[in-house]
């Protein structure tokens, strides 16, 4: 299996942006479809937003649509979620997540869908 590594995370004013970064170990992460997850305490796991293993599709949840992107980097085996224009609402802790996506005729939209996560990195935002 591969594993993954959040960082990045931390206090931030509402209003205010944070940068996540995922590392990737055990397999390259170019022929995997990966993603965000979040969960905050009650709510569950609910997903954020997805990368096509080819990087020629996104999708995100409506919550974060227009706030958040997720770059990748390839060469570094790294995943990004930039979070802009955060709300408290966005408070949880934030896992990186991958599934095998080459030879898959879809990307994951669901937390469901994923069969790889990391340890998660706490992003709270104050208001």
């Amino acid at each position: 299996q591969m594993q993954l590594v959040e960082s990045g995370g931390g206090l931030v004013q509402a209003g205010g942006s944070l940068r996540l970064s995922c590392s990737a170990s055990g397999r390259t992460f170019n022929n995997y479809d990966r993603g965000w997850l979040r969960q905050a305490p009650v709510k569950g796991r609910e997903f954020v937003a997805t990368i096509r293993w080819s990087g020629s599709s996104t999708y995100y949840a409506d919550s974060v649509k227009g706030r958040f992107t997720i770059p990748r980097d390839n060469a570094k085996n790294t995943l990004y979620l930039q979070m802009n224009s955060l709300k408290p609402e966005d408070t949880a802790v934030y896992y990186c997540a991958a599934r095998l996506g080459i030879g898959r005729s879809s990307y994951p939209t669901s937390a469901a869908d994923f069969g790889s996560w990391g340890q998660g990195t706490q992003v709270t935002v104050s208001s």
